[in-house]
């Protein structure tokens, strides 16, 4: 665990980051979004960074086979307790590898898969095209690639409602910033990506915000209380309703783009 940098980041990732409300709108969106594009299960879905299997262990199970893959031994940990809560019958759709998504191709030892899913792994990287480029290898012809990733365009919102105004200024010609969590991170722009995708073959053919009003409340320190399941609902709606239509989507300091390997671009 010495030479896992997520180690000591496991548990405010897992209990802190995904057990709040812009959590819970981050998973149900981004399911809704993928089931919009995935083809009806059985299929088969690659995680490339999927941490603790949030948003690929609900498509096990809907019925898809998952093979999650993360370079992180706490993050695999932490997968594997909760893949042993699932049904014994979902448990035998899910498999976890340890490697690194820049290499992915031989990790799965060539396989290809109905879906590849890349969320939050991007804008820790010095720079996306190994990474995307074994994402587009691993799609079979005719499946999608999944990424979620920091927004270049969005990147002045947090500093801005943290009142840190000098950093607000500097973020609007810069790509990088120190995320929540204390890690430092880069952003991405949907065209730029647009373009990484079709070099390795994937035609991207939308794209979508992620959070938007819950992030606006939590960072003002007002945030929904994830116990209120019936408010953190209808947030949820509303975040998936505003992640489809502009200008909320360029709002977003996350954005989600799908292409179809081979398919037609229509972004």
């Amino acid at each position: 665990m010495a030479d896992d940098p997520w180690a000591a980041l496991a548990e405010s990732f897992i209990g802190g980051a995904y057990a709040s409300a812009k959590g819970y709108v981050r998973t149900v969106v981004l399911h809704s979004q993928l089931l919009d594009h995935l083809g009806a299960p059985p299929g088969s879905i690659l995680d490339v960074g999927g941490g603790a299997g949030h948003q690929s262990f609900p498509l096990a199970e809907l019925g898809y086979d998952v093979t999650l893959l993360d370079s992180s031994p706490a993050m695999l940990a932490r997968a594997d307790q909760r893949r042993a809560a699932l049904p014994a019958t979902t448990q035998r759709r899910v498999r976890l590898i340890e490697a690194e998504g820049e290499r992915a191709v031989r990790a799965v030892d060539g396989r290809l898969f109905d879906a590849v899913l890349c969320h939050g792994v991007l804008g820790y990287l010095e720079s996306p095209e190994a990474l995307v480029d074994q994402l587009c290898r691993c799609a079979a012809p005719g499946g999608i690639v999944s990424i979620m990733t920091a927004n270049a365009r969005a990147a002045a919102v947090r500093p801005a409602l943290e009142r840190r105004f000098a950093d607000a200024l500097a973020a609007f010609d810069s790509r990088f910033e120190v995320g929540v969590l204390g890690v430092p991170g880069r952003a991405d722009t949907v065209e730029e990506l647009g373009d990484i995708l079709r070099a390795g073959g994937v035609d991207p053919v939308a794209w979508y915000g992620v959070w938007l009003f819950a992030d606006w409340l939590e960072l003002s320190g007002s945030p929904v209380d994830p116990a209120n399941r019936e408010e953190l609902a209808a947030l949820a709606a509303v975040e998936l309703e505003a992640s489809r239509r502009d200008p909320y989507r360029q709002m977003s300091r996350v954005f989600h783009l799908v292409g179809v390997k081979g398919g037609g671009s229509a972004v």
